[in-house]
């Protein structure tokens, strides 16, 4: 009998829930100390989620499972496999919604030479082997600000970056300065890849990387997927670091952007390099030596 009858109302106790279902006692108490337990690491869990969003408030489930999964969950004695944190984020309404902008930063029509395609959308096998460079685009109430950028390839560190009021030249040649500054492995062989725009064709950007002896590449097509780490990277800022906000001044925009390339490089975990930051993957071969 599951409830007694006292008066007319059935009264359910504790000892006829265990006999109704084959539990002890102690059986029952315990499982509800588990079912406690697993609340509050659940409650612990999506409280780290949210510290990590606090930093990086556009990271994915994917990205979210392996931070988590680096020793977070270990120390917990807990364990989440993807779905669960997806449904735990989920329940949450915390939920990525994509958003998408165009602007056109690239003009191919112009008197340079266009340099082949050496690059041919291979990877990578080492750290600066193979550089990326594109210009991307920021809001401000003045107008926009452009954002040039040097990539690396295999570990997706930007080695360099410069904001600027405009699309002139000096713009890409000081961010790939800072890149050139910040080489790890200047004896090791690299090219240089990037769309045919004005700005890498030209005789001045030319020369700098002559000067360095860096081999030249550049798409061929106009397809994103022939400069898709660029593309890639764009996208990544814009979505996951709030550069698709229209900043007061060009003072905050550059604020904003030395802030969301540290925390690229240093805390975002990338799938290309097995969920390691770029930095980390950058040094990892010096450190081995």
């Amino acid at each position: 009998m599951i409830a007694e009858l006292k008066g007319s109302r059935p009264v359910c106790t504790i000892e006829n829930l265990c006999d109704a279902f084959g539990y002890t006692r102690q059986a029952w108490y315990n499982h509800l100390k588990n079912v406690n337990q697993r609340l509050l690491k659940t409650h612990v869990v999506l409280q780290r989620i949210r510290e990590i969003r606090d930093a990086l408030p556009e990271t994915g489930c994917m990205k979210l499972y392996e931070d988590l999964n680096a020793g977070f969950l270990q120390r917990l004695d807990f364990s989440m496999g993807r779905d669960a944190v997806f449904n735990l984020m989920r329940e949450n309404k915390m939920l990525i919604k994509p958003k998408r902008r165009f602007v056109r930063t690239t003009n191919s029509s112009h008197r340079y030479k266009i340099y082949p395609d050496l690059v041919q959308r291979s990877a990578a096998k080492l750290a600066e082997q193979i550089w990326v460079s594109d210009i991307t685009y920021l809001n401000t109430t003045a107008g926009f600000a452009y954002l040039s950028l040097v990539t690396d390839a295999y570990s997706r560190k930007i080695m360099g970056y410069y904001l600027s009021t405009n699309l002139k030249t000096i713009g890409c040649i000081k961010a790939l300065q800072k890149g050139l500054n910040n080489r790890l492995y200047p004896q090791r062989s690299l090219i240089h890849h990037s769309d045919r725009g004005t700005q890498y064709c030209c005789d001045n950007y030319i020369k700098v990387l002559n000067d360095h002896n860096i081999r030249i590449s550049m798409t061929q097509t106009g397809s994103p997927y022939d400069n898709a780490i660029a593309e890639r990277l764009n996208g990544i800022l814009k979505r996951e670091f709030g550069m698709y906000e229209t900043f007061k001044t060009f003072d905050q925009a550059c604020q904003h952007a030395h802030k969301a390339i540290y925390k690229y490089n240093n805390l975002r975990r990338h799938a290309s390099c097995n969920y390691q930051t770029p930095e980390y993957t950058h040094n990892i071969e010096r450190t081995q030596l």
